[in-house]
């Protein structure tokens, strides 16, 4: 019988503490000692996905071991959640550099990428496995 339990939250420290060191320490460098042009300007925005994603990834496993679902979530899926967040808040930076966010685009932002994610697992779980 197979557990329905996803890997404990310790498999994925390392993971986060990498990201997050190497995505904090970028940011900062990049915002204090870079001018605002357009290849520091995209390196921000790669930073920004890193840092977000090591620091929110012990989060993702956690809510996917609290919450358990059938299948359980692979190490993959926990690492493409904490992913999408970082692209998430990636794209709300990108869109309020420029001015244009609203409550009402961070709404239908925020239902769009989690109905992606809502699609993938939908398709995980229907994939049979011997």
């Amino acid at each position: 019988m197979k557990s329905n339990i996803s890997s404990p939250v310790k498999d994925f420290l390392f993971t986060a503490f990498f990201l997050a060191l190497i995505g904090w320490i970028g940011l900062v460098a990049v915002v204090f000692r870079t001018l605002p042009t357009l290849g520091p300007r995209w390196l921000f925005f790669f930073l920004l996905v890193l840092a977000i994603t090591g620091s929110i990834l012990p989060v993702t496993a956690f809510l996917n071991r609290r919450f358990p679902t059938t299948p359980p979530a692979k190490r993959v899926t926990v690492l493409r959640e904490a992913l999408l967040v970082g692209f998430f808040i990636a794209a709300l930076t990108w869109l309020q550099l420029w001015r244009v966010l609203t409550p009402a685009l961070i709404l239908l932002l925020a239902l769009g990428i989690g109905f992606v994610e809502w699609m993938i697992r939908l398709w995980e779980g229907s994939r049979w496995e011997p």
